[in-house]
């Protein structure tokens, strides 16, 4: 089980006191992968946000390497919202260990607490938020080296 202290290092928890983490402990899942393992593939489904308890992770786009992390970390948010396939392969560079939040277990969250569930919404915006932000950096520093 995963300990209310490792996860109020997540930007998801952010706001959250510990009794209200508390609260949502007994709901989240848990996985573990071995290196080399695909998370998460290109154009599956995925219905989780999972937080990153241990071990490293590659994410990669048509084989382009876009990031690497690790613990403390979340991945699987987009698919959360907007329920597409996912964009990106996720892939164990070394055993992880991962806990999860579901789409079901965000329904029960949703009927448990609406201020926890707001909260947490609120936070996976920001977070989604300041990834959009990193990539339109990226991408404008990019386009300036090619001269455009």
């Amino acid at each position: 089980m995963v300990d209310i202290a490792s996860l109020s290092k997540y930007s998801l928890f952010g706001a959250l006191m510990p009794e209200e983490i508390g609260k949502i402990v007994p709901l989240l899942g848990s996985e573990a992968y071995e290196a080399g393992q695909v998370i998460i593939g290109e154009g599956s489904l995925n219905g989780c946000i999972r937080f990153v308890l241990e071990g490293r992770i590659e994410v990669s786009r048509d084989g382009v390497r876009l990031n690497e992390i690790g613990e403390g970390d979340t991945f699987g948010e987009m698919e959360i919202l907007d329920v597409m396939p996912a964009v990106a392969n996720c892939r164990a560079l070394t055993p992880v260990r991962v806990a999860t939040i579901s789409n079901k277990t965000l329904h029960e969250i949703f009927h448990l607490d609406a201020h926890i569930f707001a909260i947490i919404i609120m936070n996976l915006a920001r977070d989604l938020s300041r990834r959009l932000r990193r990539m339109d950096e990226l991408a404008a520093v990019s386009r300036k080296m090619d001269g455009r």
